[in-house]
């Protein structure tokens, strides 16, 4: 269901929509890098979020001219207290909210069941008069996991739950399995414009990602339906590394934005 908000003053989406729909998926522990390297202000990237409410942390203390979406992750937590999202987002002005960062993923902080996160997200996002997306899942085929638990959640707000985008997550071995799946989220749920917050190639051989991610890159930027989209993750390898093992050891590093020197990376170029 389309939101029964517009938020027309936001310059952000009124340039978007006529520009890029590159976004930069921003870890807590970014703090050394700045975004700018990969924002060269030709319009492609255009939006930035860190899976938080707060402040997404840059070497400059800015994020230019990027689109900041505030991201309620966690169903409730200390870093981003659902109590203040409302209070956030009106402090920091952002136009568009995602909302549970795989809530169909077992073993997930967010964790819920399709009724459980209807009752969440009418009460605590429905009420923003802004852009919203729905949960992010999960690519899992699993029976009620991912798409299935995403149509599952649509059932059990019974027409209640405002929202604008559904949110997808991919991470898998091919272009063609990527495209397969988008198109499979685009069927399932026709009409609806989509976002994809996160997505990469699994430990791809010899650990280059260049080459998927100019062919997914193309094919996203002509595809009406997809609004914005983020491969993951904008970091570098050290970083990663140091502060999330089990991103190396299932997705590895050769999709980091960033080098370890702070300049774009091989991908990073690719996107900018």
């Amino acid at each position: 269901m389309l939101a029964r908000y517009s938020l027309l003053s936001s310059s952000f989406f009124v340039t978007q929509a006529l520009a890029g729909k590159r976004g930069l998926a921003w870890p807590y522990y970014n703090s050394p890098l700045d975004p700018n390297v990969l924002n060269t202000g030709d319009g492609q990237v255009v939006a930035i979020y860190d899976w938080e409410t707060y402040f997404p942390p840059t070497s400059t203390g800015s994020i230019g001219n990027l689109g900041w979406i505030g991201m309620q992750g966690c169903i409730d937590c200390a870093s981003s207290p659902v109590a203040e999202l409302a209070s956030r987002q009106a402090q920091y002005g952002w136009a568009t909210v995602f909302s549970a960062n795989e809530p169909d993923n077992p073993s997930s902080p967010a964790h819920m069941t399709p009724a459980q996160a209807a009752t969440w997200y009418i009460q605590y996002i429905n009420p923003l008069a802004i852009k919203k997306a729905l949960p992010a899942v999960t690519s899992s085929t699993a029976s009620g996991q991912g798409l299935d638990w995403l149509s599952q959640m649509v059932s059990a707000c019974a027409g209640g739950c405002y929202y604008d985008y559904i949110n997808l997550h991919w991470y898998g071995s091919s272009f063609s399995d990527f495209q397969t799946y988008v198109n499979s989220a685009h069927s399932r749920f026709p009409g609806q414009q989509i976002v994809i917050s996160e997505f990469a190639l699994t430990n791809p051989a010899g650990g280059a990602s260049d080459h998927f991610f100019s062919q997914a890159f193309a094919w996203l930027d002509s595809q009406s339906f997809i609004e914005l989209y983020f491969p993951f993750v904008a970091t570098s390898p050290s970083l990663l590394a140091a502060n999330d093992a089990g991103a190396v050891n299932y997705v590895g590093t050769g999709s980091c934005l960033y080098s370890d020197s702070g300049t774009a990376s091989s991908v990073g170029n690719v996107l900018i």
